[in-house]
């Protein structure tokens, strides 16, 4: 898909725009991918630490009682764009476990956000900025797991009403 989309940025096109029309994408859009793959990348927690660990849990229970799917462990959770007509630059604010090295998760959630976004949306990104606001020990991992999980029970809840 790369191939291509040089192919047309030569040309000076882009993916987003034609003779037929043009598609725009939302700024939650590019958030949620940009959410999700820096999730992706192991040792990576959005939005922060054990308190958003915690929060997120709260969130997902009090879904999974009302229904909503709107609670906690929101893959927008730590992240800010912008998004233009055919560029978007993101923020993102993660907490990384306690041992590895930082600028090498940070580089590798970088180049992961940008291939989804620039592959999924046909948006250029022209910046990554990556906020690291806290280290997690991995006696916080726990709380991780069972917050995934709960969310997991509501979104297969939700599938089934």
């Amino acid at each position: 898909m790369s191939e291509q989309r040089s192919h047309q940025d030569r040309q000076g096109q882009s993916p987003l725009h034609s003779d037929r029309g043009s598609t725009n994408i939302s700024d939650t859009v590019v958030q949620k991918i940009a959410g999700i793959a820096a999730q992706e990348i192991e040792k990576v927690q959005m939005g922060g630490g054990a308190a958003a660990a915690v929060t997120g849990f709260l969130g997902s229970v009090s879904g999974a009682v009302t229904g909503s799917s709107s609670g906690g462990g929101s893959p927008t959770s730590g992240v800010s764009v912008q998004v233009g007509e055919q560029e978007t630059a993101v923020d993102l604010t993660v907490a990384i476990e306690y041992g590895v090295s930082i600028p090498q998760v940070t580089e590798t959630v970088r180049r992961n956000v940008i291939n989804r976004i620039e592959n999924l949306t046909g948006l250029g990104v022209t910046e990554v900025n990556i906020t690291v606001n806290d280290v997690q020990f991995p006696e916080e991992r726990p709380q991780l797991e069972q917050q995934q999980e709960v969310e997991k029970q509501a979104h297969r809840q939700e599938q089934r009403a």
